[in-house]
């Protein structure tokens, strides 16, 4: 079974590293100044005090692959690359092919499912970082990550306890989940602080912003009905993996420091914006979040340039009036 990844970032370049250090069959597809360098030097994955140069056969494009029903394909890019991602997947790739969307937010499995029959959902517990071209860094040790998988929309079969062991084997937690959306949508609700923290960097002050996202977010998954698992349940998975640092920024923080002009706000606190329209619930605070985060990525601006303060002053503003008796 060859793993292909599709999009070597920071994830992506992770997952990709640790399964070819293990001995599994890898391709990684990667575009730009990056894709030439792995090409050319190979990918440096550093972990730690461990810094490896890997040479991981890499393509710029699915064309120059001669992909075959038993290859499984992980998207790793953002969101808002997906669709373009996937045309061109589905263009040169068998239908048979398997498509494992190892991505923040809900949207990429619908998006999979329209092209492909087998895809599974993944939940991504892999801080890590891509700030330079031909290199990642991965940075909890000696777990990599936790990337547990299941089929979408539910379920559990052969494949998805294969690839769960292909990952166990390349020092990543993974289980077979047969409610992986359950998982996605409280990462989802914990997603929803990326792009606070990029606007107004890292800290205390930003709780209760992040209160305000993410209460907002649990109220439009209610309303819609929509389950997810309790934070008591995600912490029990995660032991003692939460406590640990992440330096280097979340992929949001990330992409204002790479002024990549784009981030994947949209696909997560638009996500509730658009659930809180569809179901008649207010979402000020993600609502204005994620235009705040969409302008300073097309503006190139830095991370951490605004304060906290001016951002709630403005969800305060724009909340809606309280309801006369």
């Amino acid at each position: 079974m060859r793993f292909v990844i599709y999009g070597a970032g920071a994830i992506g370049g992770v997952i990709g590293g640790r399964m070819f250090q293990a001995g599994h069959d890898v391709t990684l597809i990667a575009r730009g100044v990056h894709g030439e360098i792995l090409r050319q030097r190979g990918l440096e994955l550093v972990a730690g005090d461990e810094v490896a140069v890997l040479p991981v056969p890499t393509v710029s494009h699915p064309s120059e692959l001669e992909l075959t029903p038993g290859d499984v394909v992980m998207l790793a890019m953002k969101t808002q690359d997906t669709a373009p991602a996937l045309t061109a997947l589905a263009e040169h790739a068998p239908a048979g092919i398997r498509v494992v969307c190892a991505q923040n937010g809900v949207e990429n499995e619908r998006l999979a499912l329209r092209s492909f029959a087998d895809v599974y959902g993944m939940v991504v517990m892999c801080p890590s970082a891509h700030l330079e071209p031909g290199r990642v860094e991965a940075h909890w040790t000696p777990v990599t990550g936790l990337l547990d998988l299941g089929r979408y929309p539910t379920g559990v079969d052969p494949m998805a306890e294969e690839i769960a062991a292909a990952l166990r084997a390349a020092t990543f937690g993974s289980e077979p989940r047969p409610d992986i959306m359950r998982w996605k949508y409280r990462k989802l609700i914990m997603n929803l602080a990326n792009a606070a923290l990029a606007l107004c960097g890292p800290s205390e002050e930003l709780r209760p912003l992040v209160k305000l996202l993410q209460d907002e977010g649990e109220a439009c998954l209610a309303t819609a009905g929509i389950e997810l698992v309790t934070r008591d349940e995600d912490r029990q998975r995660r032991g003692e993996l939460t406590t640990r640092p992440s330096p280097g920024g979340d992929s949001s923080t990330q992409s204002l420091s790479r002024r990549l002009g784009t981030i994947e706000t949209d696909y997560l606190n638009g996500e509730i914006a658009l659930l809180g329209r569809l179901h008649g619930v207010p979402t000020p605070a993600n609502a204005l979040v994620q235009r705040l985060a969409n302008d300073a990525a097309a503006a190139l601006r830095p991370p951490g340039h605004l304060t906290v303060e001016a951002v709630l002053a403005a969800v305060a503003d724009a909340s809606p009036p309280p309801a006369s008796d």
